[in-house]
């Protein structure tokens, strides 16, 4: 059987109070095994507080990529131990753990020497102090490169890089305790170390989900943004407040969430490609703007970085169980476009696509990432700029004598779509139900008219084969979505090695359903396995609500903040191939 846990990796936790900087050694880190080769993930976890307090940056890197935690750490350094006890749950450990703390931090807590972990001393404060100007994360860094065989030289150029024009004293410092810290990690005995990387690596990028999300948006062609930040989503409006008037674009931060959607709203009518990004509580006060988002088919896109809910939950951790609201949430029958990436790099194909997507389809399109994508940070490799053909049908003079229909009745379902100001192309664009031309209209046929046009042109579309991402054979089916796809197709790579053969099915495009295409997928499959981030099950309750699944699918579900990792998946796996 093979091994519980990514033997080609090394998963790395530093963990601190606030101010203690481990988030900004690990970003360095990050930096610096771009520059080396590697691949690497980069997740953090905070209290609710959001800033100050307790905080854990969640390293893995590899000489391949990679899109998901591990089962276990094999390194877990604690700078101090104020409220680092919060993170058990979130930091598996086991006896071949190595833990490095400063024994001027106190005792470990009970929590953590339970685990049968190797505990060593580091003692990173009385290093820092003989370094002038010197840092207790620099020493850390330094002994963990160290540790994992990773050069130091990588680190000293990303040192160089965001302090030498700005200080050269701190970067001098910054050195020194890198150094002293590798230096030290000699005394702290042996520890998993790093594969050699790629000698050719090719061209990688260092990115965030939501800095990937907002890339996608630029590249999708929006010119407007109207947003009220809100965890885990406002790195999103963070990019696009830069990025925009790069390329011509606006940027507005609005009051509340209502202004932003019906803002967007606005903008897309008047001609400019737009988008908003909120999360959970956020797209509950945007539902009533989608709506009339659907009924004047004015193309909007809504990014929902989801979080624990209900209400405001955990603002700072991870949760599928948006779900239900992104589907079913808009009161009436009101078909529109939800798409959801499976991993940081799909965050930008994926958005870009949605507002591809909303445009030539002129509908709401809800993007549902979630915290794991969006506030994890990657290094993968460069995607592709990609050109999708199309965009919006618009709408020129009719001719002497015709009459302008804003709603026509076409056999696509699109109909053109008028930039204010065209001569002849006056039309009503509200919420009331309306004739062809846009005018109210209470009668039934009018009504079916444009809920069968509405629905058609979503339905018949052709989304090619970016519905899914679909990998692999066997006669188990592994469905998933969403942050969730990393650890399930790790988990299937492992099975696969046992001898399991399984294939994996990551829905790219939740609605509308593609029911011949999910067929297809599932031909001679005899067990369904669905993985998801959910408390009620939302995703298995989708799926046999949606789709004429061929078997009952067994289900491996359960709500945030702890995410799925590949170990429970695999396990599972082997299970249903006896």
């Amino acid at each position: 059987m093979t091994t519980s846990s990514g033997s080609g990796s090394v998963s790395i936790a530093l963990c601190g109070s606030g101010g203690a900087g481990v988030m900004t050694a690990a970003n360095m880190f990050v930096d610096a095994a771009a520059e080396a080769g590697f691949y690497a993930l980069f997740g953090r976890s905070s209290g609710p507080q959001i800033r100050g307090g307790e905080a854990a940056a969640l390293l893995r890197l590899a000489a391949k990529p990679i899109t998901s935690v591990d089962d276990t750490f094999d390194i877990m350094l604690a700078v101090d131990w104020l409220g680092v006890q919060r993170f058990a749950a979130e930091l598996p450990l086991s006896k071949s753990t190595l833990i490095i703390c400063d024994p001027a931090a106190g005792e470990v807590p009970e929590v953590y020497v339970k685990t049968g972990a190797r505990i060593v001393h580091l003692p990173m404060k009385d290093l820092a102090k003989a370094i002038p100007g010197g840092r207790p994360n620099m020493i850390a860094l330094g002994a963990v490169a160290a540790l994992v065989g990773f050069p130091v030289q990588p680190l000293t150029e990303v040192l160089g890089k965001s302090l030498k024009k700005k200080r050269a004293d701190a970067y001098e410092a910054s050195v020194a305790a890198v150094k002293k810290g590798a230096e030290f990690a000699a005394s702290l005995g042996d520890t998993k170390k790093l594969p050699a990387p790629s000698p050719n690596p090719g061209k990688r990028l260092a990115i965030a989900g939501n800095a990937a999300t907002g890339l996608g948006a630029i590249r999708g062609g929006v010119k407007f943004c109207a947003a009220y930040p809100i965890t885990p989503a406002t790195e999103v409006l963070e990019y696009l407040s830069s990025a925009l008037p790069k390329v011509g674009g606006v940027f507005v931060q609005a009051e509340d969430e209502l202004a932003s959607v019906n803002m967007c709203i606005g903008g897309s009518y008047g001609g400019a490609p737009s988008i908003t990004a909120t999360a959970g509580p956020g797209l509950a006060l945007m539902i009533e703007g989608l709506g009339l988002s659907v009924a004047s088919e004015t193309p909007v896109v809504v990014v929902d970085v989801q979080r624990v809910g209900p209400s405001t939950g955990i603002a700072t951790k991870c949760e599928q169980s948006d779900l239900n609201i992104a589907v079913y949430g808009l009161h009436g029958d009101a078909p529109h476009l939800v798409v959801a990436p499976n991993s940081i790099g799909d965050c930008l194909f994926t958005t870009q696509w949605g507002v591809h997507l909303a445009e030539v389809l002129q509908s709401p399109c809800i993007v549902l990432s979630d915290q794991a994508l969006g506030q994890s940070r990657a290094i993968i490799d460069a995607p592709p700029e990609l050109n999708l053909p199309g965009g919006r049908l618009t709408a020129t003079t009719p001719a002497e004598g015709e009459t302008f229909k804003r709603y026509a009745n076409t056999e696509s379902g699109v109909s053109p779509m008028p930039i204010p100001g065209v001569e002849g192309c006056q039309y009503t664009a509200d919420g009331l139900e309306h004739t062809e031309t846009g005018t109210p209209s209470s009668q039934s046929s009018d009504h079916n008219m444009q809920l069968d046009k509405r629905q058609r042109k979503l339905t018949n579309y052709d989304y090619a084969d970016h519905w899914a991402t679909i990998e692999g054979e066997g006669d188990i089916a592994v469905i998933t979505w969403g942050s969730c796809t990393g650890a399930a197709r790790e988990a299937i790579d492992r099975a696969r090695a046992d001898g399991v053969k399984a294939r994996l099915i990551s829905l790219r495009l939740v609605y509308p359903t593609r029911p011949q295409h999910m067929g297809d997928a599932l031909k001679g499959v005899k067990k369904i396995l669905v993985v998801e981030q959910s408390h009620l099950g939302q995703f298995t309750r989708y799926l046999r609500g949606e789709y004429d699944l061929p078997v009952k699918p067994e289900q491996l579900s359960r709500p945030g903040p702890l995410p799925m990792r590949p170990g429970e998946i695999h396990a599972r796996l082997l299970s249903m191939g006896k």
